[in-house]
């Protein structure tokens, strides 16, 4: 789909605030009402607009620990990974699940939890018990200078 530049600010509004409203947004962008909407659920229709989410304060919620975590597997099976990816859907403290290459681990995940003993009851009694799981390496997340949600609109 190709995108001019009205689309483009409709889809960074909607980064930056997606509960502004259809009269709020045609204001911003410089549209009437009527055409700001078509665009928006033609952007929505087309899959760009994945949905709309609040972001809520980890620390406020108790969560206060945030780590990485490489995942090493046995074997390199489709098998081995739709149940793996199975298994970490199920738990909510996992973030972010990427299945990467050029390192010894064959995931990334991105967990938070309250505490370090929450930590180690969701490394030892949930992730480690995966059949194929051989490895785990932690990195704990000390500061987060930077984080975005917003997707660049180039």
């Amino acid at each position: 789909m190709k995108l001019d530049r009205y689309d483009k600010q409709i889809l960074a509004a909607l980064q930056d605030n997606g509960r502004l409203s259809n009269q709020e947004l045609a204001d911003k962008i410089g549209l009437s009402p009527s055409p700001c909407l078509r665009r928006v659920r033609r952007l929505e229709e087309a899959g760009l607009i994945d949905g709309y989410r609040a972001l809520l304060n980890a620390r406020a919620l108790g969560l206060s620990l945030m780590a990485f975590i490489h995942i090493s597997m046995d074997r390199h099976t489709p098998e081995r990974f739709e149940n793996f990816e199975r298994h970490v859907r199920d738990c909510p403290e996992v973030l972010e699940c990427h299945l990467i290459t050029g390192q010894e681990a064959d995931y990334l995940l991105k967990v938070i939890v309250a505490d370090m003993d929450a930590f180690q009851a969701l490394l030892l009694e949930r992730l480690t018990r995966i059949e194929g799981v051989t490895g785990v390496h932690s990195s704990f997340v000390m500061k987060s200078p930077l984080q975005k949600t917003a997707l660049p609109i180039l």
